[in-house]
């Protein structure tokens, strides 16, 4: 790809919520994003990028009175928290806001009143359940009871883990506030809602104009076909966030603002650094915007959030990257087993560069999941970056140092084979630009094995004992301190403190895309340093039994842990003619999706051999549809259908849970659809 003419390009990845600590799940984004931003800059093109701190909710409000602070003190603690953690992994913000921030407030009132002086914006009268006690409405997921279905005690207010029912809060039976324990009443509270449904050719043609992935594009043509509802984007007080304007008492829904704070902290940048602001957002602006996702919020970033821009007359994101969530061993991250692990116990023990290079090796332009593999991430940095690259350098530079006094070969003595790693750069460069970093670190380890081979064969050790060869040797060695030169440029978007020393030890300016263009000849290189050590498996190790610790201690701040049985006791006996009633099959799931006002179901479309059935399933929280297609599992084939809230239920899958999540129970891939389990 040519690099003529100088592009503006604004990049942002989601905003990561103001109350938790980053962990190597959200990591995968930011480090996704910062190595293509890392590309771009390298490239020499005006790339910006911007990130906040989503810092609005009732769950912000309630932890920081439990904590005895302000809101705000809890934001600004977590805020420098997040800001060092990415650090230490090298993810290059431009800037890194917040959403409480006076420019979203601004943002916030500017799109919202643009949207209600178009008659985009409705109110109306909704009724919701209250706790008297702490003088709020309730969300679902803050009110608990019984399931009205199987008699199931301690379940959320929208969907029953035990039996996959769904229903309303006020068809608990003995429902209680999980916040204070009281029992809660309905009350009625008028509403303030964005007219999605206004927007829905907009939307249709958006999609379709190439701005999101095809799997992206082929689950939101999927939500088209059901329908779009007005979105309820107020809150009642007590909350922490902004209030609406002209609405006294009424507050921004999170999921309002947080998108603006795209805006906001762009605009903090801009009036820092002198940038142009409309230059980026103005709604005939050639400047090109990128968002970087999880999958898991598509909904909002490429229905909502594009939908709200467009009829606040700002631009539309030139595109909407999602990505898969990460696995550990082929598992779901888990606390108990130690692979649930925050960014900064991984960084006490290892290098987070080892981190940065793995998920690139790995990362696709897809969404699919991206499996850490604990023992292939070892084997895979140690060989690549250790046994291939940086091998490279140490293998030449003392010969450099001995026979050169410290300076190249005058001459190449390898134009070819240069001119071949220089032209590289331009398929590298594409893999880059399109995010298939796993095809672009390929192609420089496959440079890499070539440059190993050259040396193997020239073998300048066995030169250097042969009286007269010595200007032999300097030539060979000079050769391949300039193929690890172009190596580095090419690796440095995704190394770069290892691509800085590096820099350091062949005493360049600059290790930009076009620099590689020119040779490094009768050039002086400084003293040999190692550049990356090996992955040790003990500290692979140590870095579990860490974040197993990190498990302990936070089981210590519960005020009544869980025992294994307390809680969960066992069901009264049954007979075994009773349980050889229920016939379990293995199904195989042909669909997956999310429901619309559950924030806990799926809906799974299962081949049980020939016939098919619909199923919502509790595990909403532990899957993403995209996840779970083509999986085999076990159902309850012979369950009555039962009539839910959502639709007719044909049958149960089976899950197993524990403090870690909900897992579905998925047999031997041998299995096959419709046999049964015995």
């Amino acid at each position: 790809m040519s690099n003529t003419a100088q592009r503006k390009i604004l990049v942002t990845s989601a905003l990561p919520y103001a109350n938790g600590a980053i962990h190597l799940g959200h990591l995968l984004e930011y480090i996704q994003t910062d190595i293509w931003v890392r590309f771009q800059k390298s490239r020499g093109h005006a790339c910006h990028y911007v990130c906040a701190d989503d810092a609005h909710g009732t769950a912000i409000m309630l932890r920081a009175e439990q904590e005895g602070i302000t809101s705000e003190a809890l934001i600004d603690r977590v805020s420098r928290d997040h800001q060092a953690d990415f650090a230490r992994f090298g993810v290059g913000f431009d800037n890194y806001h917040s959403t409480h921030s006076e420019e979203n407030r601004y943002f916030s009132e500017l799109i919202y009143t643009r949207l209600r002086d178009k008659g985009h914006i409705a109110t109306r009268d909704i009724e919701q359940m209250y706790d008297p006690e702490k003088g709020l409405f309730l969300a679902d997921r803050f009110i608990k009871g019984t399931c009205p279905k199987c008699r199931t005690e301690d379940q959320y207010g929208d969907n029953c883990e035990a039996c996959g029912a769904t229903y309303t809060p006020a068809e608990l039976i003995d429902p209680v506030s999980a916040i204070s324990g009281a029992t809660p009443e309905v009350r009625g509270s008028t509403h303030y809602f964005f007219k999605l449904p206004e927007f829905a050719d907009f939307m249709h043609d958006w999609i379709n104009d190439g701005h999101v992935q095809p799997q992206i594009r082929n689950k939101l043509l999927e939500w088209f076909e059901s329908g779009f509802n007005e979105w309820d984007i107020s809150r009642d007080a007590p909350y922490f966030g902004f209030e609406i304007p002209d609405a006294p008492g009424k507050y921004f829904y999170v999921w309002l603002d947080a998108p603006i704070g795209y805006l906001a902290s762009f605009k903090n940048l801009c009036e820092r650094e002198g940038i142009d602001f409309d230059a980026y957002w103005h709604r005939d602006s050639e400047a090109e915007v990128y968002h970087f996702i999880g999958k898991d919020i598509v909904y909002f970033h490429a229905l909502f959030w594009p939908a709200m821009l467009h009829g606040a007359e700002l631009r539309t994101p030139t595109a909407v990257n999602c990505h898969g969530f990460v696995t550990v061993n082929g598992a779901k991250m888990s606390k108990s087993r130690g692979t649930f692990i925050k960014a900064a116990t991984y960084a006490e023990h290892l290098n987070p560069e080892y981190l940065r290079y793995y998920f690139a090796a790995k990362l696709t332009a897809g969404v699919d999941d991206l499996d850490l593999n604990l023992e292939d991430f070892a084997q895979r940095v140690n060989s690549d970056l250790v046994g291939k690259v940086v091998n490279i350098a140490s293998r030449c530079a003392g010969f450099i140092k001995k026979l050169g006094g410290g300076k190249l070969s005058a001459h190449c003595a390898e134009p070819q084979r240069l001119a071949r790693f220089i032209a590289a750069g331009d398929e590298i460069a594409e893999s880059y630009e399109t995010r298939e970093f796993g095809r672009a670190m390929r192609r420089i380890m496959e440079l890499a094995d070539e440059a190993n081979t050259y040396i193997a064969e020239a073998e300048p050790w066995v030169l250097a004992k042969q009286e007269g060869r010595e200007q032999e040797v300097l030539d060979i060695c000079s050769v391949g301190i300039n193929l690890f030169r172009q190596l580095m440029v090419y690796l440095a978007p995704v190394v770069p403190s290892m691509a800085e020393d590096a820099r350091r030890f062949m005493k360049l300016d600059t290790l930009a895309w076009d620099s590689r263009q020119a040779l490094l000849l009768d050039h002086e290189i400084a003293k040999f340093k190692p550049l990356m050590t090996r992955v040790e498996t003990d500290r692979i190790d140590a870095m579990i039994e860490a974040s197993k610790e990190d498990l302990v201690e936070e089981r210590k701040l519960k005020e009544a842990p869980r025992g294994p049985l307390t809680d969960d006791p066992i069901a009264p006996e049954i007979a075994f003619d009773d349980f050889a009633k229920v016939d379990l099959r293995i199904a195989r799931i042909a669909k997956a999706e999310y429901v619309e006002g559950a924030d806990k179901l799926l809906r799974l479309t299962l081949d049980i051999g020939g016939e098919t059935r619909h199923v919502f399933a509790g595990i909403r929280s532990a899957y993403a549809p995209e996840a779970l297609e083509g999986r085999l599992t076990v159902m309850v084939a012979n369950l009555a259908p039962r009539k839910m809230r959502f639709g007719v239920s044909e049958g149960m899958v089976l899950a197993a849970g524990d403090d870690d999540g909900i897992y579905l129970l998925e047999p031997h891939s041998g299995a096959q659809p419709g046999q049964r389990v015995r």
